[in-house]
């Protein structure tokens, strides 16, 4: 009962005006959101580098390869009573 009477005051004290009042300030700052998105879109990129600087060329290949490497031995290590996938395994090792 007591929603019910907070709804119905909050209906007679809601006016035209205040709900015009709001729904022109969230045009405006959805205008603007629109507007400046690349400028927000660069800070918050620009902030994310901040935190969590890319990795360089080097430690990328380096990352790369040391998967690559754990990947084939874990291979390497399933595949040991398959003479066809170790050896299979072996030619795209020495591929690089």
């Amino acid at each position: 009962m007591s929603n019910f009477i907070s709804a119905a005051q909050f209906l007679t004290t809601f006016s035209l005006v205040e709900a015009l009042q709001f729904l022109s300030v969230a045009v405006l700052v959805v205008g603007f959101v629109v507007l400046f998105r690349p400028l927000l879109r660069g800070l918050a990129l620009a902030a994310l580098l901040a935190i969590k600087p890319r990795r360089t060329k080097e430690q990328r290949l380096q990352r790369r390869q040391m998967r690559d490497a754990t990947l084939l031995k874990g291979l390497m290590n399933a595949a040991d009573g398959s003479p066809s996938n170790a050896a299979e395994l072996r030619a795209m090792a020495s591929r690089g």
